[in-house]
């Protein structure tokens, strides 16, 4: 497995613990950390990772929400939710990233830790983003 799957992978296990743990964040990274035996360039990219969808959760949900037809958040699986998370955070705030790598390495992992249904469910609402994003880009407002 290469280290930056291990970084997502990791990634979606610290957010999974985080959303059913309260608790000082950074006592939780320090918790989870010093369960890990790995490389520091795995742990730092995780740190990246993880730090950047908290940040941008409340945009993140906003657009889970709006691409996400017929669901709701809570009605979504934890696993699934939080894979979606990392998915839109490196569509949208990782420009060393490409997009289509960061939705294929999103439904892979779907593919390990979700349902049956998850990869189809995960690559659906992370390809409509994706190609909204694009049509945004393609026609810029006028004025």
């Amino acid at each position: 497995m290469g280290k930056r799957r291990l970084s997502r992978e990791l990634t979606l296990k610290f957010l999974y613990q985080f959303e059913f743990n309260e608790g000082d964040f950074d006592e939780q990274m320090t918790a989870f950390e010093e369960r890990l035996s790995c490389q520091d360039e795995v742990t730092q990219f995780m740190e990246d990772l993880v730090g950047k969808v908290l940040l941008h959760k409340d945009e993140i949900d906003e657009l889970l929400k709006k691409y996400s037809e017929h669901w709701t958040l809570d009605r979504m699986t934890v696993i699934d939710r939080n894979i979606l998370r990392l998915g839109v955070c490196e569509l949208i705030y990782s420009r060393t990233i490409p997009p289509k790598v960061a939705i294929n390495e999103a439904v892979e992992i779907a593919k390990k830790y979700g349902s049956e249904e998850s990869p189809d469910f995960i690559n659906g609402i992370l390809d409509r983003i994706f190609k909204e994003m694009n049509q945004d880009l393609a026609h810029p407002p006028v004025g």
